[in-house]
């Protein structure tokens, strides 16, 4: 109970705003009984030594302090229950959204909104009725009944996951900074595919930067590592815009694949009412988009009316890590999802580039600037799935040299490996590659448990020549594995990286 009272007597005063709400004067008996019998709380609240108190130029929190010494002790529980939930002894009414409770002054006063409508009426010795009109669709009447119980008790009450949004707006509403705390707290420890979108949303909107941060990283860890339709149907423009530019993304295969992800995301977002598994998404996303465009001519798909507000997630590809392999580029000119006038600038560019490294001998990149790597890196990743030694490369075409990556439990490998050439792009053999290379494990919930990374770094490549670029400790691995890199191979001085 000490720490019930306490709590009460921290009552805000001075600081608070203008409430919103309309206080209405109510009634002070109970309808239909002439007389009854006043208890001990009542007549503390209504005695004259209470009034006498303010007149000596005693505070309202002050006076709250003195009729909460004077009450008789009880346990938080029947507090809860006795006065809360069965509305014993009321001396306020709150009306909301077509629900009355009956609730109490003195544990009201912990709402900062609240304390700042009760030191205006203190002085009436009757009962009152505040009606709250609340305009936010967020906050629903069982949030008001969690936000108001939780006045009446020390403990934490029982909520679930996929309700604290709700509570969470209720409570910022209210300035009940306990409960705020407690949903803060509940957020941090249960992201997941069914909470992440809201959580980001609830946390921007009532600023938990904490809140916003860990729901971002989870999204970008997991968005195409463990991608799922009732995640992809809940991430809204913005916050895919955002996914899609960050070279944090962790890309599974390459840049092509988040064209792909878009792509689907795009069609769950005009078609929220598909059901279906992920393995038959992409071939539906495929035949919905053809048969639009069958019916449209001239004009890509991002250009037409209904794919205009798609636009600016797209612009976030990076078209230069794409159109360097042909399959790739094929799909593109295939889906006319994306507009030729996107497209044409990077063609031009791509080959000035290329001319430019046969015919200068350009060792590539000397400088690491991570802004301009945020825009430019070629992202790409894939998975181990138990331990073992395995190689691989990532098709650059032939504006990069030909790189071959290799994992073992002790270690990774860049190699520049052999390619077949007519001379004139393979008479320089040192060239210069900026990369990045992460490592992250998952637990079955998808949180990750193991995340290592090298940062930005630059290295310099003779021919045919390997260098480890991570060690690792064979203790700490845990497997399946994902590995992911950033590349960069050209200068990023150069317009054509833009």
């Amino acid at each position: 109970m000490g720490l019930l009272v306490s709590r009460v007597l921290r009552c805000r005063d001075s600081s608070l705003l203008e409430p919103q709400p309309e206080a209405i004067a109510g009634a002070s008996y109970i309808p239909g009984s002439r007389k009854r019998k006043r208890n001990s709380l009542e007549e503390l609240a209504t005695s004259s030594n209470v009034h006498g108190l303010q007149n000596q130029g005693m505070y309202p929190h002050q006076v709250l302090n003195y009729i909460y010494w004077k009450r008789v002790k009880i346990s938080s529980n029947d507090a809860y229950q006795n006065l809360f939930l069965d509305g014993h002894d009321s001396d306020i009414k709150i009306r909301a959204l077509g629900r009355t409770w009956c609730l109490h002054k003195v544990f009201l006063c912990q709402s900062g909104y609240f304390a700042n409508i009760l030191k205006g009426t203190w002085r009436e010795s009757h009962h009152g009725v505040i009606n709250l009109i609340i305009k936010n669709e967020d906050i629903d009447t069982r949030s008001l009944h969690f936000v108001f119980g939780a006045l009446y008790t020390d403990a934490d009450l029982s909520i679930t996951p996929l309700e604290v949004p709700q509570v969470l707006a209720a409570a910022c509403l209210l300035r009940v900074d306990r409960v705020i705390q407690q949903c803060e707290g509940i957020m941090k420890e249960t992201i997941n595919r069914n909470t992440v979108c809201s959580y980001y949303l609830a946390a921007e909107t009532y600023r938990l930067k904490a809140v916003k941060t860990r729901c971002f990283e989870w999204l970008l860890c997991n968005l195409m590592v463990h991608p799922s339709v009732a995640l992809y149907k809940e991430v809204d423009l913005k916050l895919m815009y955002l996914l899609a530019l960050s070279s944090d993304l962790l890309v599974m295969q390459k840049e092509i694949d988040v064209y792909t992800t878009l792509k689907i995301w795009m069609f769950l977002y005009l078609n929220p009412c598909w059901n279906g598994t992920m393995k038959q998404l992409l071939q539906h996303a495929n035949n919905w988009l053809s048969t639009h465009m069958a019916y449209v001519d001239n004009i890509s798909f991002l250009e037409s009316e209904e794919g205009l507000i798609f636009q600016p997630v797209f612009k976030k590809l990076r078209f230069q890590h794409i159109i360097c392999d042909l399959t790739s580029t094929t799909i593109l000119e295939q889906d006319r999802l994306i507009p030729m006038a996107w497209l044409s600038p990077i063609y031009k560019q791509q080959w000035l580039t290329l001319l430019r490294t046969q015919e200068y001998g350009v060792i590539g990149p000397q400088v690491i600037n991570e802004q301009e790597l945020e825009e430019c890196t070629m992202r790409c990743g894939t998975m181990i799935p138990k331990d073992g030694r395995y190689t691989w490369k990532w098709s650059v075409g032939r504006l990069g040299f030909p790189l071959r990556v290799t994992f073992t439990r002790q270690c990774v490998i860049l190699r520049q490996r052999c390619q077949r050439c007519d001379g004139s792009a393979c008479h320089n053999h040192i060239r210069n590659v900026i990369f990045r290379i992460t490592l992250v494990c998952f637990d079955s919930n998808k949180r990750v448990t193991f995340r290592k990374t090298t940062g930005y770094k630059i290295l310099t490549f003779e021919y045919k020549e390997e260098q480890i670029v991570m060690k690792l400790d064979s203790d700490v691995l845990t497997f399946p594995m994902c590995i992911f890199c950033n590349f960069l191979f050209v200068n990023l001085g150069n317009a054509e990286n833009k």
